[in-house]
């Protein structure tokens, strides 16, 4: 039976409904559920302005929507949940998880909503709906994000918006006073528009200068940028070339080609580039080769029960074991949230740098990746901002992004995790590897990590 006095304290239950409601929450507790990581698809990632440039998020998420079904062969009737991630979003589908869902034959009983959390918005998308499994609140969950720079939405600035909004609530009785209330709340001055730029709204800084000055104090050359640029983009060449990501993408009109990966690229080449954020006097060292491009795509992913998915038919690639969100200071450490992350994941986890096998890190920019690998092996950070008495270790280069980043393949923000995790999920398998960590900063100050465990086949 259960005990009435709840949990030692002086307290007792009253009525039979509260033994009853603490039966069911023990046998929730004492039947583990299991996450599995099933499947997961992504639409050729493109450069901005080119493949997609007439078509919404909203069609890009039906697109990977669609795909990731059609690739499972499950009908969109057995999704219990769904949860999707964007960043820059069209204000008609504010929720595009619902919208697109629509769009996508998704059933309207599924209950559906949107996150957004920078460059982790699908990371989010896929924990949450891991969360909502282990809650019994789900048992199948489709997860994904998708971002389009080539549709973004364009604003008249400020005080033309508050000066048009004062226009229309005046009293106008003939066109003299459309006149003068026009000229009374609409200066000159004021005409003009609003784009999105990649700036930090508490910092007011583009990111590109938080991750160079984060390059200057973890001592990452340019060279050392230029040279894991130019890695990212012939690995994710070859892995293409040798058929690697066939059955990760959705082809978009008979083609899995993403037009982003420069597999002819030279180090001479990249070395010619001018700094793109900051003077070379003052400590400018990323180019446009070591940051990742404004990218539109999407992707999707389902993840279920362990027991749901064996009753179905379907061999997971992956158990996803842990996970965290982590936060810090956006003026100094804007991009270390990969670090930050993997500090807590492995002391969550009780595991090591050297019980992965396989790890795939977020290139938001080069200098900002190979920073986060400098202050894992570094004994005083480690020291300062874990409290550890000595330092995490080195990520071996050759375990790390094997097939290629977010550099060469693209970043649509909020479409990466998925990308992240199925790469990850599928490598486990290739390279028969155990465990696999994978990591991401976002805007914000903000960091993810994750480890997954290879499900025996």
């Amino acid at each position: 039976g259960i005990n009435a006095e709840y949990m030692g304290t002086a307290h007792h239950f009253k009525t039979s409904a509260d033994i009853i409601i603490m039966r069911v929450a023990s046998k929730r507790l004492a039947a583990a559920r299991n996450v599995v990581f099933v499947e997961g698809t992504r639409i050729p990632f493109s450069a901005s302005g080119t493949t997609y440039k007439k078509l919404m998020a909203a069609d890009l998420s039906k697109l990977a929507m669609e795909g990731i079904y059609q690739k499972m062969k499950l009908h969109p009737s057995k999704i219990d949940y769904l949860t999707w991630g964007q960043v820059s979003q069209e204000i008609r589908t504010s929720n595009i998880a619902r919208e697109a869902g629509n769009m996508a034959g998704i059933p309207v009983t599924v209950p559906s909503h949107t996150v957004t959390m920078a460059c982790i918005g699908a990371n989010q998308a896929i924990t949450t709906g891991a969360e909502k499994i282990i809650a019994g609140q789900a048992n199948i969950v489709m997860a994904g994000g998708v971002e389009t720079f080539s549709d973004v939405p364009i604003r008249l600035n400020r005080n033309l918006r508050l000066g048009l909004l004062a226009f229309n609530r005046t009293k106008q009785k003939n066109l003299l006073d459309t006149i003068k209330a026009f000229r009374k709340n609409i200066q000159l001055k004021d005409l003009g528009i609003e784009t999105p730029a990649i700036r930090n709204f508490t910092t007011d800084e583009v990111m590109g200068n938080s991750s160079d000055r984060l390059a200057q104090r973890f001592g990452v050359s340019r060279a050392d940028q230029d040279l894991f640029a130019y890695n990212s983009h012939t690995r994710a060449a070859k892995a293409h070339k040798d058929g690697l990501y066939d059955n990760e993408i959705t082809p978009y009109e008979g083609s899995i080609h993403e037009n982003l990966i420069k597999g002819d690229s030279t180090l001479e080449k990249m070395a010619k580039l001018k700094p793109s954020f900051r003077k070379v006097e003052i400590g400018g060292t990323h180019t446009a080769a070591s940051s990742s491009p404004l990218t539109d795509g999407a992707a999707a992913s389902v993840i279920m029960e362990e027991e749901t998915c064996k009753k179905m038919g379907y061999v997971p690639k992956t158990y996803i074991r842990y996970w965290n969100y982590t936060a810090m200071d956006p003026f100094n450490d804007l991009l270390l949230g990969p670090a930050y992350s993997i500090n807590k994941i492995l002391t969550q986890s009780g595991l090591t740098l050297k019980d992965m096998d396989v790890i795939e890190i977020h290139e938001a920019f080069a200098g900002q990746v190979l920073s986060n690998v400098a202050a894992l092996d570094s004994t005083d950070f480690c020291k300062e901002a874990f409290g550890r008495s000595e330092k995490i270790g080195a990520i071996p280069l050759d375990k790390l992004n094997a097939h290629g980043g977010s550099l060469s393949i693209g970043h649509p923000f909020s479409a990466t995790g998925v990308r992240l995790m199925l790469t990850a999920s599928n490598r486990l398998h290739r390279e028969n590897g155990r465990f696999a960590l994978i990591a991401a900063c976002a805007d914000g100050g903000l960091g993810h990590a994750c480890i997954i465990e290879r499900y025996p086949q």
